[in-house]
């Protein structure tokens, strides 16, 4: 069994015992965390739910832990007018492990 979840304006197939990273979600570490917003279920029959058929389907986990991701270098250049700049920035991610799928 699978879901479709999408939470920090991303998408992700989750499953239970799968651990996650987006975007940064309130709460501390081994707190309890609920996506309201599933888009789809596949059940293991291999029946597919979406749609109003998913208006009380619930995704739970527990937060796992915080961090930053690897960071990207942003290179600004314009020729001919010494313009140079070079900025870095790094995301902040949580990790969340999917405990179960309520449908």
């Amino acid at each position: 069994m699978y879901a479709i979840i999408e939470t920090g304006g991303k998408q992700y197939r989750v499953a239970p015992g799968d651990e996650i990273r987006v975007e940064t979600l309130p709460g501390e570490v081994n707190a309890a965390v609920e996506f309201a917003r599933v888009l789809a279920v596949s059940k293991d029959s291999g029946e597919t739910l979406s749609g109003q058929a998913l208006s009380a389907a619930r995704v739970t986990g527990t937060i796992t832990g915080t961090g930053r991701g690897a960071k990207i270098r942003v290179f600004k250049f314009k020729r001919k007018k010494q313009y140079k700049r070079t900025i870095g920035h790094r995301q902040n991610f949580t990790k969340v492990k999917i405990s179960e799928i309520v449908v």
